[in-house]
């Protein structure tokens, strides 16, 4: 176990460093393991991982699921989601921001990308609210938290990555997903309301929308609605029933989600040949990037697990006979405070291999532990100093600093550690619908 604790270290040291995270845990854990079984045995292993990867059909659901969000970014449905929502909330003092969020939400689940939901949601967004004179701390506020939506509401990225890493059901890591994230998004606008209640000069009431101009919004997310019941319905058996019949795998349900969002964008104009060859290329840059990661990340639990440290760490807790509960405060204090430290991706991979057996060997669902994960994650893209969505939004609204960004956010992040107290000490809201199923 020394040996592990020692290469956990050494990882940490490595990324503070300016290492990337998947050379980092590439590299420890490749020495780690070659440390316990020797040099050829920890070249094979790492061999075998490359080659696995490369050849495994389970992971193709990664790419597929980018291209999809890639594709709806570029068909410019972010805008008819603001502008649905803007229709029913604007006259609302706080209304834009509050549009904002659902139209955040409405974006991440047909996106699965938080940093893609914050950078698309600023441009369409920001201008609206400085022309009806909302604060630069509201404004930015609401679209970096709305951004963090991206990962929970499915189809998200993160929870797939999640389920690969530890074999866990995507299918039922993106239903559960489906309540926590809609209550993230009914605690965001009473974070906003909060928000004007003490400022009512940071967002200004818009105007009333007339019922003709909601319906027609309303017609505008057609679109929307269907990529969205496509690629969860099928999931999900609601589409098998007569004449369509149709149940789709996670791999084939974002292969039908990525031809649908390229049909949607070719059919507004959005797509010619040069920005469908760029969507792709993008696709597979972004695809390759998590793949690497992927490897290191693998590489490293495999070192880990040799070296007993999951199984150390679960020897100790029984040993101090702390409870499960207790352990899982502390796991989760460990969580937000390398969430003031890592961007929520190098967190996920880092901490997972680490932390999913003694979890599990607690008796706590992987399912539940998944979505815990994510929520934590979430916290960490708005905390300082890092806070990955706060620092997308400051590069595309560069006009506004960064101290005023963290600013607004406070009461975001203060609403996302009532959630997660919510989801840790009642399962159900989580585990409600898998067990449904």
């Amino acid at each position: 176990m020394l040996v592990s604790v020692i290469g956990l270290a050494a990882v940490l040291a490595l990324v503070f460093l300016r290492m990337p995270i998947a050379i980092a845990m590439g590299i420890v854990g490749f020495a780690g393991y070659a440390e316990e079984r020797g040099f050829r045995a920890s070249i094979s292993m790492v061999g075998r991982l490359v080659i696995d990867t490369a050849q495994d059909y389970g992971l193709s659901v990664v790419p597929l699921f980018i291209l999809m969000g890639l594709f709806v970014s570029k068909g410019g449905l972010s805008r008819e989601l603001y502008q649905v929502s803007y229709a029913f909330l604007g006259h609302f003092r706080g209304g834009l921001a509050m549009a904002t969020i659902v139209a955040c939400a409405g974006f991440s689940a047909i996106c699965g990308s938080s940093l893609a939901t914050a950078a698309t949601m600023s441009k369409v967004a920001m201008p609206q609210m400085r022309k009806y004179n909302y604060k630069d701390s509201l404004s930015t506020a609401s679209i970096a938290a709305g951004g963090t939506l991206g990962i929970l509401i499915p189809p998200s990225v993160i929870l797939v990555i999640y389920g690969l890493l530890t074999e866990t059901s995507i299918g039922k890591l993106f239903i559960a997903g489906i309540i926590p994230g809609l209550l993230g998004v009914l605690l965001y606008l009473v974070a906003v309301k909060f928000t004007v209640m003490r400022d009512p000069l940071a967002g200004p009431a818009g105007e009333k929308s007339s019922a003709a101009l909601r319906l027609a919004a309303l017609r505008g997310v057609w679109a929307v609605l269907l990529l969205f019941f496509l690629v969860i319905g099928g999931l999900y058996g609601v589409l098998d029933v007569w004449p369509l019949n149709l149940t789709f795998s996670p791999t084939e349900a974002a292969g039908m989600g990525a031809a649908g969002a390229f049909l949607i964008a070719l059919s507004r104009g959005s797509l010619n040949f040069t920005a469908t060859v760029q969507v792709l290329v993008d696709a597979a840059q972004t695809a390759a990037a998590l793949f690497t990661v992927l490897i290191g990340a693998w590489v490293f639990s495999n070192f880990v697990n040799l070296a007993g440290l999951p199984e150390g760490l679960k020897t100790m807790v029984t040993s101090a006979g702390l409870g499960p509960m207790t352990v899982m405060m502390m796991i989760l204090l460990i969580y937000v405070l390398l969430g003031c430290v890592f961007e929520s991706l190098s967190m996920l991979l880092l901490t997972v291999p680490i932390f999913f057996p003694l979890v599990t060997g607690l008796g706590f669902d992987p399912v539940w532990f998944g979505i815990i994960v994510v929520v934590v994650t979430e916290i960490s893209l708005i905390t300082p100093p890092v806070g990955l969505n706060v620092f997308v939004l400051k590069g595309v609204v560069g006009d506004v600093s960064t101290a005023t960004i963290f600013r607004g956010v406070t009461p975001f992040w203060i609403v996302d550690i009532i959630r997660l107290a919510l989801l840790v000490l009642i399962p159900s809201l989580v585990l409600f619908l898998p067990n449904s199923m």
